[in-house]
């Protein structure tokens, strides 16, 4: 893997993409339309009217993919440089899934207020930001920050990617379990960025049962080491590990390799909701889970396992919705909308060229909650829900004619 890794990313033309030319530029005339004298009088068209750069510039579809390198896959903290092939990797994942074009902006600055007004400092470039692996809690701070101070929309996609995918996995367990979201008794074994980032997510969805668990035990409110990210979660009372998992629901693994024991997810309720996504060795096992609790749902990171919670299902196509928006900011309300649309795909039937990419029939049922990351019915479907949100919360600044944008968003 190293080795085939190792070549494809050198080559002739090193790392995973490139710029290209939009416009004719042949002639002289091109080159004195594209640059001086005819670009002067675009810009004093967006001097006079700053939103106009949506409509003479690439603003409108770029997106900044940018890092300080601190929480690296599970590679840690590994610096901005060494973090490129990542974010040179999420740009392309943008550009194949909602065709957005994007920057991957590699800063080397760990200090959170620097690093903020670093971010909001080149915003106006940009159509969205799209934050990736920064480390948790500065990663909080920095995003609500930035979603103050700029007036594009903000994501850090390591929260709420992951956040947005299983919360779609989660509607549709519950409807094969014959569970009420509400009623769920949620156990989330990590409290990094993405563990609280869904803890909120499930609370959007009126989930009110949520144990957290970190790497010292329950997150309880007699602790007196919590940040205040982690103390928004602060069970109301001390129990163990044991009493957690004790008639749990669902579980949300977002922690590391054996991380969940088979002793564990056998305290669960009855068909248990399984969700492990450390990657690319989840917190347990599924043969583990299915020797315990063979009736078990399980989901994990993994492409080789039924039900890849995949961030790829997520972000390309909620930034689509939102540069085709303008909109001002990615709120909750376009999240859920994303999420529940999600859902719904996953119960329509899948077409033929999506099975046979996958080599399997796929449909609604235990094996198939969420939908796979080639299915091109992800752009139209997410991106659309996620459009109309955007309008109804009141953060869009233009509103498309739907029937037109749908059309337009079907490849």
């Amino acid at each position: 893997m190293r080795q085939r890794a190792l070549e494809y990313h050198k080559g002739k033309r090193s790392g995973k993409f490139q710029i290209c030319i939009t416009k004719p530029f042949e002639t002289q005339e091109d080159l004195s339309l594209a640059y001086t004298p005819g670009v002067g009088e675009v810009c004093k068209v967006i001097e006079e009217k700053p939103d106009l750069a949506y409509e003479y510039t690439a603003k409108s579809n770029l997106v900044a993919v940018i890092s300080n390198g601190t929480a690296v896959l599970g590679l840690g903290d590994i610096g901005a440089l060494a973090s490129k092939p990542v974010m040179e990797g999420k740009a392309i994942l943008f550009k194949k899934f909602a065709d957005i074009d994007s920057f991957d902006i590699e800063v080397d600055e760990k200090d959170p207020e620097k690093f903020i007004q670093i971010v909001r400092a080149i915003s106006p470039t940009f159509g969205g930001i799209n934050l990736e692996d920064i480390k948790a809690p500065e990663c909080f701070e920095i995003e609500e920050r930035l979603k103050k101070i700029t007036d594009i929309p903000v994501m850090h996609d390591d929260q709420h990617g992951t956040a947005i995918v299983t919360s779609a996995g989660m509607i549709n367990a519950c409807e094969l379990t014959g569970r009420r979201i509400q009623d769920l008794k949620v156990v989330i074994v990590g409290s990094g960025a993405a563990a609280i980032a869904s803890a909120r997510m499930y609370r959007h969805f009126g989930v009110e049962d949520i144990i957290l668990i970190d790497s010292k035990g329950v997150v309880h409110i007699k602790r007196q080491d919590l940040n205040r990210y982690k103390r928004e979660f602060a069970y109301p009372k001390i129990i163990s590990r044991a009493e957690a998992f004790e008639g749990a629901d669902m579980l949300l693994g977002l922690s590391q390799p054996g991380a969940v024991s088979r002793e564990d997810i056998a305290k669960m309720a009855p068909k248990p909701i399984i969700f492990v996504c450390s990657n690319p060795v989840p917190e347990i096992m599924p043969d583990e889970v299915r020797e315990v609790r063979p009736e078990a749902i399980i989901a994990t990171g993994r492409s080789d396992f039924p039900n890849q919670v995949n961030n790829v299902l997520g972000f390309p196509y909620i930034f689509r919705g939102a540069l085709d928006t303008r909109s001002r900011a990615i709120n909750y309300e376009m999240m859920v909308a994303a999420a529940k649309a999600l859902a719904a795909l996953a119960k329509e039937e899948v077409p033929k060229k999506v099975r046979q990419i996958y080599g399997k029939d796929l449909r609604f049922g235990p094996d198939y909650i969420i939908p796979t990351p080639f299915d091109p019915r992800l752009l139209p479907k997410v991106s659309l829900a996620v459009a109309k949100a955007a309008v109804e919360s009141g953060v869009a600044r233009v509103i498309p004619k739907w029937e037109e944008y749908e059309r337009s968003l079907v490849k």
